[in-house]
C-alpha cells in the first residue's frame, strides 16, 4: 500500500520538455515549407527565359555613369565612347554585385572579388571577368540588352 505521506514526482517538467520538443519540430518543419514555397513561387531574376532586357532611352544614363539593373542582373555602363552592358552577377558564386562610386569600381559583397567598370577582374577569388554583354539601340532608340549572349571582343553603342 502506497504511503500517502510521500508526494510522487511531478510529470510537469517531463511533459514540458516533451511540448516544447514537438512544438520545436512543428515550427522547424513549417518554416521548411513555407521557405521552399516562397523559393518555388518567387521568380529568378536571373532568369534567363526572358532574356532581352529593355533598360530605356539612352539620355536616361548620366555620361560616365554605371547603373545596376538589379532586376535584370545587368550594368549599364555610358562610358565616354559609347554605352555597353555588363553581367552584375559574380564569375565566382553568382553573387550580386554592387557598384560602389566612391571606388569606381565593382563589388561582390560574398566573398570580396573586385572588377574594374570594364568588368576585368581586380582581385579575386573570381576566376573571370564580368561577361559583356550584347547592347544595340532599338528602332524606337531604346537601349537593349540580350543577357543570353556573352560578347568575346567588346562592342561599343555609339550615339
Amino acid at each position: 500500500m502506497p504511503d500517502k505521506g510521500k508526494k510522487l514526482p511531478n510529470p510537469e517538467p517531463a511533459s514540458g520538455r516533451r511540448q516544447f520538443i514537438k512544438l520545436g519540430s512543428l515550427a522547424a518543419a513549417v518554416g521548411g515549407t513555407a521557405l521552399f514555397a516562397y523559393k518555388y513561387l518567387s521568380p529568378d531574376p536571373f532568369d534567363k527565359s526572358f532574356p532581352i532586357v529593355n533598360a530605356g532611352r539612352p539620355d536616361r544614363y548620366p555620361p560616365d555613369s554605371v547603373t545596376l539593373n538589379r532586376k535584370a542582373g545587368i550594368y549599364l555602363v555610358h562610358a565616354p565612347e559609347g554605352f555597353y552592358s555588363l553581367s552584375a552577377v559574380c564569375t565566382h558564386r553568382k553573387c550580386l554585385t554592387g557598384w560602389r562610386p566612391e571606388l569606381g569600381i565593382i563589388v561582390c559583397p560574398c566573398h570580396g572579388s573586385k572588377f574594374r567598370r570594364d568588368g576585368t577582374t581586380i582581385e579575386g577569388p573570381a576566376p573571370r571577368p564580368l561577361p559583356w554583354l550584347r547592347t544595340w539601340l532599338s528602332g524606337e532608340g531604346d537601349l537593349m540588352v540580350d543577357r543570353s549572349i556573352i560578347l568575346t571582343d567588346r562592342q561599343l553603342v555609339r550615339l
